[in-house]
């Protein structure tokens, strides 16, 4: 259930479609100074293009072998097992992120688009990072087609692009 915490986040979601769009977004989005934690990195390929540009980086992964194949490809980078749905442990990594980078493909489809919103949502409220970048085109398409209602002027914000 939302809590207040929920719909106060300052926090910049952007949705990407496929691994070149999430990709693309780190030299616009990642700054100097910015601590990241990647959720999803199998292979830490992103990862290690988030490290060229952040100050601090964490891999995580709920698959052992992909940390440990991350680990071997990129031993000067920090890899961790970690499940994205366990807030618990998200919470332990005790690290102040400014950005979280998020590739779960499991969820990247229409039917796992609620639980998707849930988690960003719960990131963003308990990480308060300033930006979460996720890799997800139902998402991107959820969200292009998707309009706020405006009191009082009462009228809708955004337009999705196949409507007038």
């Amino acid at each position: 259930m939302a809590n207040d915490n929920h719909f106060r986040t300052r926090t910049l979601m952007v949705a990407t479609r496929g691994v070149r769009e999430y990709r693309e977004t780190i030299p616009s989005l990642i700054r100097s100074g910015d601590v990241v934690l990647e959720v999803g990195c199998g292979w830490g390929t992103t990862t290690a293009e988030l490290a060229r540009h952040a100050k601090d980086v964490l891999g995580t992964d709920v698959s052992r072998e992909c940390i440990v194949r991350a680990q071997g490809l990129h031993p000067t980078l920090d890899f961790r097992v970690l499940d994205a749905f366990d807030l618990r442990a998200v919470l332990d990594l005790a690290m102040p992120f400014s950005a979280v980078y998020i590739d779960l493909s499991g969820l990247s489809g229409y039917r796992g688009l609620l639980d998707l919103i849930a988690l960003l949502s719960t990131y963003a409220a308990l990480l308060e990072p300033r930006v979460i970048v996720v890799k997800s085109g139902a998402l991107k398409h959820f969200a292009l087609c998707c309009q706020a209602w405006s009191r009082p002027s009462g009228t809708f914000v955004g337009c999705c692009p196949s409507q007038p």
